[in-house]
């Protein structure tokens, strides 16, 4: 029979605690194992530190701990003191695997992605963004359009619509096949001009030759931007002559005569750049010429072309008609006047007559 009987007097002896009694297992458990007690309360306290896997480590220690410091309660109870450090060491290895695996901590709410581009303007930009957008795409599919009817051969479409086709691609985009020709064009042409002058003394004088293309390769060699001038007005004009002349020079269609004049005002205007005339003089005649030089060969090519020039010369263009046109019509708007006063002084007259 045990000292500490409920119902036995004795007093606890020296080495035991004062209070209530208790059961032996737990008696012998609290006396040998109060380092278990304190294993316990240093896993609860990590428990609060490290996030709960630590003290239940602890705990698991702790039980297992008590269950081997109980002498007799481990006797008595053999499969309960087992059965508890089996949940202790299930919880603490789960709660280790969850520590290793995850923090712990519950995860935040992720902010949503701030929107770029088209998305993140309001829906009323938006739409006019799109509106822009097929504006752009119709204009750019009409005009790769209207280019292609431009170079197709003939059809029904530019049968019908051939007009409207030439006025939009005329003259800022037009296209030819020479740079993609079977024989694509190989000479450098030089178009010069020079002029008759009528001085101030009632004597003609002949200029020296302009070169024309020479003045306009000045003018574009490192100019980022040459305009459109530059580039092409003087070399049309030429293109534009040769294709409407025979090579007897004389002028095929109305065209032909359309070229002459084209080219006269050209060479009147590139004159009076150069100051040709001088003080007190006047252009009275204009001549053209052409120097065509064939471009040589790479050297791994067996072409052979002619090194010479091939010259070719115009016949001199009076001017007069140029300066014929502004004179007819200021003598038919003179005329035009003194017939409408004659008409208005005959009326006055007749006014008069009548009263009278």
């Amino acid at each position: 029979m045990d000292a500490h009987d409920k119902d036995s007097d004795a007093r606890p002896g020296q080495n035991e605690p004062d209070g209530p009694d208790r059961p032996d297992g737990e008696a012998d458990a609290e006396g040998t194992g109060g380092a278990a007690g304190a294993a316990e309360t240093g896993g609860s306290a990590g428990a609060v530190v490290a996030g709960g896997s630590a003290g239940a480590v602890g705990a698991a220690v702790t039980a297992m701990t008590s269950g081997a410091a109980g002498t007799d309660g481990a006797a008595e109870a053999p499969e309960e003191a087992a059965g508890a450090g089996e949940e202790a060491g299930a919880a603490a290895a789960g709660a280790v695997g969850a520590g290793s695996g995850e923090t712990g901590a519950i995860p935040s709410a992720r902010r949503p992605e701030a929107r770029t581009g088209v998305a993140a303007l309001s829906p009323r930009y938006q739409i006019g963004a799109v509106v822009a957008l097929a504006v752009v795409a119709v204009a750019v599919c009409a005009h790769l359009g209207l280019v292609f009817l431009h170079v197709a051969p003939s059809n029904t479409l530019t049968k019908q619509h051939g007009a409207a086709v030439d006025e939009w691609v005329f003259p800022e985009f037009e296209q030819n096949w020479k740079l993609f020709a079977p024989n694509p064009l190989q000479q450098n042409v030089s178009v010069q001009v020079r002029a008759e002058i009528g001085t101030a003394d009632g004597g003609i004088r002949t200029t020296g030759w302009y070169d024309l293309s020479a003045e306009d390769g000045r003018d574009i060699d490192g100019n980022p931007l040459p305009s459109h001038t530059q580039q092409n007005e003087l070399r049309r004009a030429w293109d534009f002559f040769v294709a409407t002349h025979d090579s007897e020079d004389r002028p095929v269609g109305l065209r032909g005569s359309l070229s002459e004049t084209y080219l006269r005002r050209i060479a009147l205007l590139r004159l009076d750049r150069n100051d040709a005339a001088g003080p007190g003089g006047v252009v009275e005649r204009v001549q053209y010429r052409s120097r065509t030089t064939n471009v040589k060969p790479p050297s791994w090519s067996g072409e052979k072309v002619s090194a010479r020039p091939v010259v070719r010369e115009l016949p001199w263009w009076s001017v007069s008609p140029e300066t014929a046109d502004t004179a007819d019509t200021a003598d038919t708007a003179d005329t035009a006047a003194g017939r409408a006063g004659s008409a208005g002084r005959a009326g006055s007259a007749g006014k008069e007559g009548g009263a009278a």
